[in-house]
């Protein structure tokens, strides 16, 4: 499936955040991420980033696809982040 994850999380955690994404996404700007995962790739995520978050505080979204194909990016200014696709 392919995942979109946006956050947006006290500045104490934003690091500890992003190191825990990078592991299964790829970063592509500011507190967002993006990249193939499986669904069991996709939970150990949400686990990872539960145990830094505040529930009171900070926010966590995830958008989910089942496949790349039907998702379409456009970028407009300084591109961030890598968006090279690997085969």
């Amino acid at each position: 499936m392919f995942v979109l994850m946006f956050y947006d999380v006290g500045e104490k955690r934003v690091n500890k955040v992003l190191k825990a994404a990078r592991k299964y996404l790829t970063w592509i700007q500011n507190s967002v991420l993006e990249g193939e995962l499986t669904p069991a790739a996709l939970e150990a995520l949400k686990v990872d980033v539960k145990k830094i978050i505040d529930d009171e505080y900070d926010s966590v979204l995830f958008y989910i696809w089942r496949t790349e194909r039907y998702m379409a990016r456009e970028a407009m200014g300084v591109k961030r982040g890598a968006v090279d696709s690997f085969i």
